[in-house]
């Protein structure tokens, strides 16, 4: 990944990803909040009939790189679709899921 500097220079950062993280984690539902100063996403997974749900990540980033976020996947998104045909979203999301 390649980034511009101050000066106008090519700056390349080295990502780092331990193994444990990728390995991922299975979610089903997000949760997305905010404050005047950041964003608040804790992503969650609902077992089926079961009373608790359990927050597996939560991301908390700011207004800029939000909307970078959002621009980032309707992109790939879009580009899925392309590949593979639209997403059938189906029945509405159980209530709760994707709550802001």
């Amino acid at each position: 990944m390649s980034d511009k500097g101050k000066q106008g220079q090519d700056v390349q950062i080295q990502i780092k990803l331990d193994e444990d993280l990728a390995q991922g984690v299975y979610v089903n539902m997000a949760m997305v909040n905010h404050t005047d100063a950041e964003f608040i996403i804790d992503f969650i997974y609902v077992q089926p009939q079961a009373p608790q749900a359990k927050v597996r990540s939560r991301v908390i980033t700011s207004p800029r790189h939000m909307k970078r976020l959002v621009a980032a996947l309707n992109e790939n998104l879009g580009k899925y679709e392309a590949q593979y045909g639209t997403v059938d979203m189906g029945v509405a999301p159980p209530a709760g899921q994707f709550k802001h």
